[in-house]
């Protein structure tokens, strides 16, 4: 199902489980029966137990968690008199426990997808999917804050009771809240469907990437791999219990052949794979298909947002964004493929030039697209006498994260140091604790490394939510960091890529929007803002990875302890815009690819996203990919992450995001001064106001399009 804020609220017999008339703001009691009274997701003090988490605890908890909480959406509803104490903030206290509980299930179902775990998920997000979609089309609610916002005290509330109440109404009306018989009979059946089949779509691709591997049996037929990477794919070997070097399909195992191997058929062989998971196509053709699960959410997408008045998926995602309409967002994308394609058609002829002047493909050849990372990197070395893979050995994990914690600390006034004996999903999570002026503010989990029963990519998400509690006292907020890098092997400590510290910065970004904030209102606390501004602070922090006085603190030889070379800091930073415009050009096709869909596709129109692939293949993207390349299936972003209709909000928040580091260019990139400015005017302030307003703050003035296209080197 396709979440809304509304659901950050408010969940809800309180006569069967025993509440109080709540007459008044104080902590709802919650009478645990015995037979529950071990289950460790009900527990709601201090940190998850994520370790003592079974299966089994998942589907009796949520489903008495739903039973309470629709018992206090039932009690408060039959009040006369509705105020903030006696409405709202009940309403909000039941909703922070079942957003902790969730949260803990969730988080488990994307990096330990065990067959027991996700079964019990299932189960368990069903009955959520029914009480959510209970919830907001639920009239007495509705009417309850339209009592809140008609009252004689709504104007005495602060900004964030009042943006809380009007983003509820609104929400309400996006989930359904005005329609009637059949109509709502049928969209709460979309709602259930939708729910079932994103779970679905995320499971297809982790069981396709899971259901093949390369093992190779000869170590001469890798020629180009590092040693390090060799290494890891022995070990990868061992565990399995085979001989010779394994890869499967997570993305260092993908990245490790598809931008190193000399050898261009296992070049095809894992670029063919990665690129038809969850499809048609490939070794696993039809095992694992994606195909109608795609076409159904388009259609469902479309039926539900008709059904609410709205022309399509895209209008209907939108009602809550920064942008105004598709053909805004449209625009946009259409401005920066016309500055980026012209520069990215050159960059392309340019590589495949130098492959056959070099000799890496004949010269009656084309350049494929399993050529293009390999003959990249090759180009790139020659041009800037740099070697991405041996940048490796200059950013052991521990030092990047004690650099990234010095940056935290001299922007952002924060302090940062690890614990152990906290209860983790995996013995290789590790968990932190943040300060300030000595005084505990938030915790954080990192779970860094790629394994198989782990969802592929990286991303953030708060386990605990920062709010002011019906007591009084503050509940600290606690995020979870996951990315997906090569795991340490024979005892050496684990080496990243420089894009992959750059991923780290990126996540710790939103880990920091979510830990720095001030907002008290759970809804609208942390990151909880429109979703075209959700990547503004995780780009931001990407800056510091292109910046000497920041490179310094993050970097040095993991066995010699020497500083990163300035030569090779300042060959980075020639070498940050190399082939920019044909990185701008691929986010593009797939913001494009997005909005298309969702704006222009019919019902029952099978041959769609057919249509939008093929022209997107043709006019936008410059890569060559050949037509049998699924890249929507396995394109969890939009069919499983919450990102339909909004994958351009990475492009949107990039325009904010380069904007806004020109200040600290001005200012010095490690200007206390200027770090607090972003956080009093950004990261504190969740979704309080209006995302340009924050922009408007900081910079003094609306955010300037030329500035990523300079930032990028385009113009």
């Amino acid at each position: 199902m396709e979440r809304r804020r509304f659901l950050q609220l408010g969940f809800g017999s309180a006569m069967a489980m025993g509440l109080p008339n709540l007459g008044f703001a104080s902590a709802i009691p919650i009478n645990i029966p015995k037979r529950l009274s071990s289950n460790p997701l009900l527990n709601f003090d201090g940190l998850p137990d994520f370790a003592a988490v079974k299966p089994t605890h998942i589907e009796p908890a949520i489903d008495f968690l739903l039973q309470y909480s629709r018992g206090v959406v039932e009690e408060i509803t039959a009040q006369k008199n509705i105020t903030w104490e006696n409405f709202y903030v009940p309403l909000q206290e039941s909703q922070n426990k079942l957003n902790r509980a969730w949260s803990i299930v969730s988080h488990l179902h994307s990096v330990e997808n065990s067959d027991d775990l996700r079964k019990a998920y299932d189960k368990a997000e069903q009955i959520l999917t029914d009480y959510e979609t209970w919830y907001g089309m639920h009239r007495p609610l509705y009417e309850s804050f339209d009592k809140l916002k008609q009252s004689k005290q709504f104007k005495h509330y602060t900004k964030a009771q009042k943006k809380a109440i009007d983003d509820a109404l609104l929400d309400f009306k996006l989930s359904g809240v005005a329609l009637t018989g059949e109509k709502a009979q049928r969209y709460a059946k979309i709602a259930a469907r939708l729910s079932e089949l994103s779970t679905q779509f995320g499971n297809h691709v982790i069981d396709a990437s899971k259901g093949w591997e390369l093992v190779v049996d000869d170590v001469v037929k890798l020629k180009g791999l590092s040693e390090l990477a060799i290494a890891s794919a022995k070990e990868a070997a061992d565990k399995k219990g085979v001989s010779g070097y394994r890869f499967a399909l997570n993305y260092p195992s993908y990245a490790a052949i598809i931008t190193y191997a000399d050898d261009r058929e296992l070049r095809k062989e894992m670029y063919t794979q990665y690129r038809t998971r969850a499809s048609d196509q490939g070794a696993n053709a039809g095992k694992w298909d994606n195909t109608p699960i795609i076409k159904e959410m388009t259609d469902l997408r479309l039926e539900m947002a008709q059904l609410l008045g709205y022309k399509n998926y895209a209008e209907y995602a939108l009602a809550t964004r920064m942008a105004d309409s598709p053909e805004q967002v449209l625009g946009f994308l259409n401005e920066l493929l016309d500055k980026a394609r012209p520069k990215a058609v050159l960059e392309r002829a340019a590589l495949e030039k130098y492959a056959k002047d070099k000799g890496l493909i004949q010269a009656d050849e084309t350049l494929e697209a399993w050529d293009l990372s390999y003959v990249s990197e090759k180009q790139k070395q020659e041009q800037y006498d740099i070697d991405t893979e041996a940048l490796r050995v200059y950013f052991p994990i521990d030092k990047v994260l004690s650099g990234m914690f010095k940056i935290t600390h001299r922007l952002f006034g924060v302090d940062i140091s690890e614990k152990s004996g906290v209860s983790v999903v995996n013995p290789d999570v590790r968990f932190f604790e943040m300060y300030k002026d000595g005084r505990h503010i938030a915790s954080f989990y990192l779970d860094l490394y790629a394994r198989d029963d782990k969802r592929s990519g990286a991303w953030h998400s708060a386990a605990i939510k920062h709010y002011k509690k019906p007591d009084g006292t503050i509940q600290l907020p606690v995020s979870t960091i996951v990315c997906n890098f090569r795991p340490p092997n024979q005892g050496e400590p684990a080496l990243l890529l420089h894009d992959e510290a750059e991923t780290l910065f990126h996540e710790f970004g939103h880990g920091l929007h979510s830990m720095l904030t001030q907002v008290d209102v759970l809804a609208l606390s942390g990151t909880s803002v429109p979703w075209d501004a959700v990547e503004f602070p995780s780009q931001m922090l990407e800056n510091w990875l292109w910046n000497t006085e920041s490179l310094v603190l993050m970097s040095e030889h993991y066995q010699t302890k020497e500083p990163i070379p300035k030569a090779i800091i300042d060959k980075m930073i020639a070498a940050k815009n190399y082939q920019a415009a044909m990185g701008m050009v691929r986010q593009l096709e797939y913001a494009l690819f997005d909005m298309r869909l969702n704006t222009e596709y019919k019902k029952g129109d099978t041959n769609t996203m057919e249509r939008i692939r093929e022209d997107i293949r043709k006019h936008v993207s410059v890569i060559g990919e050949p037509k049998w390349v699924r890249t929507a299936h396995s394109f969890n972003h939009i069919f499983s992450g919450g990102y339909a209709a909004g994958y351009y909000s990475y492009l949107w928040s990039e325009v904010l995001s380069s904007d806004a580091y020109t200040r600290f260019v001005k200012e010095g990139v490690l200007n206390g001064k200027t770090g607090q400015d972003f956080v009093d005017a950004i990261l504190s302030k969740g979704g309080v106001e209006e995302p340009m307003d924050m922009f408007v703050q900081f910079m003094g003035r609306k955010p300037n399009l030329e500035a990523l296209l300079k930032a990028k080197g385009i113009i």
